[in-house]
């Protein structure tokens, strides 16, 4: 058993161990890694992870627009009332997959009071099932949906070794590890309905579920004598919800119309289990040294209210901006020693456009294609050091008319930048890749002919 002193610096060194992870001390060089997570971010350590973008590849390649908009070839779910924009009797379904090439980079001279010039850098990639939404008519001028998407994600993975010649001297090499790892989704079922053809309103049922893991050890790789110390902790999570939407479309000149979005997303508290635990690990075995499970009561996500408008003429072009907006500053955030960690109100403001040279060209296949551009500013629920934590990018993408009636493949390109070198941070440089598969059928037609 490591003495009284070993622990005791141990423990210091435990209670700034957060802050240097922050700071990218504990991130190799050169690293690369390959991983089935919805996202690979230094910045899901806190609160519930890394909030997932909203929208399909339709979406997110416009910037992630959707509030105000409404297609009948695609599936809307950022908006429940867009449910209701279809061709009658139609059947669509849209399933996506993720993939994610992120680039780290953190200045050695500012972290940890080093004095280093070159920066530090790493590199991980990520692939995942992205979603899975399916649409279908009610009647007349209403509609349903039902679907899963991601809601926030954690990933990340920190190593490094001690590098204190007194605690090296009295207790040998030590490595320091700390990773997490887990997803919370949001099942939905929605509903739409549309009156005196302008108006449409809808609304969700949301069930969020999912695990997130988090967990740190120590292991004291040449001293076999003493015992590595493992501790974390396990949020088993579910939550019931809902979202509530809005449409208003005004006609305009030939087939051009505007149309206005409100969105409002209610506050939820998360239940379910708080496993914590910790435990030592030595040539005879694993000794458990604490283990509890009790309810989750602390953890939450508040409201939201979005905004959104768009201009589209039917068949050609179509362009929209969105703004949403929620106040974290009474929602879920625990505390992280040595780490200045503070939550605070998430805004996001998304803009995009899409044109389709001539969708009905028999002689030009690449006129058929849809093309779409976008940005997007998006500040996170918390600060770091004081320090804003931001996300910008650029999107593209294209789809591929298939087939028949409005399938289609849709690609999309995420190009951003999240933190920065400076204030001690972590700047993350990503290329984001999304592909959905928009399938569209017709249910119930009479044939007119055996």
């Amino acid at each position: 058993m490591p003495n009284n002193s070993t622990i005791t610096k141990f423990r210091r060194f435990a209670a700034v161990l957060p802050a240097l992870f922050v700071l990218f001390a504990a991130l190799p060089s050169s690293a690369q890694s390959i991983a089935a997570d919805g996202s690979f971010t230094p910045y899901s350590m806190f609160g519930v992870g890394s909030l997932a973008r909203p929208g399909i590849s339709y979406n997110l390649s416009m910037g992630g627009i959707g509030i105000g908009d409404r297609n009948y070839r695609y599936i809307n779910y950022i908006n429940p009332a867009a449910v209701t924009e279809r061709q009658a009797q139609s059947f669509m379904l849209d399933f996506g997959i993720e993939q994610g090439n992120i680039y780290y980079t953190a200045n050695p001279a500012t972290a940890v009071g080093g004095t280093g010039s070159d920066l530090l850098k790493s590199v991980n990639n990520t692939f995942n099932m992205h979603h899975i939404i399916a649409s279908f008519p009610i009647w007349k001028s209403s509609a349903f949906k039902v679907g899963i998407v991601p809601y926030s994600n954690v990933g990340y993975k920190f190593v490094t070794t001690e590098s204190n010649d007194d605690i090296i001297a009295e207790a040998g090499d030590i490595k320091y590890s700390k990773i997490g790892q887990g997803s919370i989704y949001q099942t939905f079922l929605g509903a739409g309905a549309t009156f005196w053809d302008r108006l449409s309103v809808g609304a969700d049922l949301q069930f969020y579920f999912g695990t997130i893991n988090r967990y740190s050890s120590a292991t004291f790789t040449t001293n076999t004598s003493l015992r590595s110390i493992n501790s974390g902790w396990t949020f088993v999570t579910r939550a019931i919800s809902g979202k509530f939407g809005l449409q208003y479309r005004q006609p305009l000149a030939g087939n051009t119309s505007a149309t206005i979005g409100v969105t409002y997303d209610l506050a939820t508290a998360f239940r379910g289990e708080n496993i914590r635990y910790a435990y030592g690990v030595s040539a005879s075995g694993k000794d458990t040294v604490f283990h509890s499970n009790t309810p989750l009561e602390t953890m939450s996500a508040p409201s939201e209210l979005g905004v959104g408008f768009a201009i589209r003429n039917t068949e050609r072009w179509m362009v929209g901006f969105d703004y949403t907006r929620s106040n974290w500053t009474k929602a879920f955030l625990e505390e992280t020693p040595g780490v200045d960690i503070k939550a605070t109100t998430a805004q996001a403001f998304r803009l995009g456009f899409e044109v389709t040279p001539n969708r009905y060209d028999i002689r030009y296949y690449l006129k058929t294609l849809t093309y779409r551009a976008g940005a997007y500013y998006e500040q996170n629920y918390f600060t770091l050091n004081g320090s804003p934590i931001a996300r910008r990018g650029i999107t593209f993408g294209v789809s591929f008319p298939v087939f028949r009636y409005y399938n289609a493949v849709t690609l999309g390109v995420d190009i951003g930048q999240r933190g920065s070198v400076a204030d001690n941070l972590i700047r993350e440089r990503y290329f984001l890749f999304t592909l959905s598969f928009d399938l569209h059928d017709i249910w119930f037609v009479k044939t007119l002919y055996q």
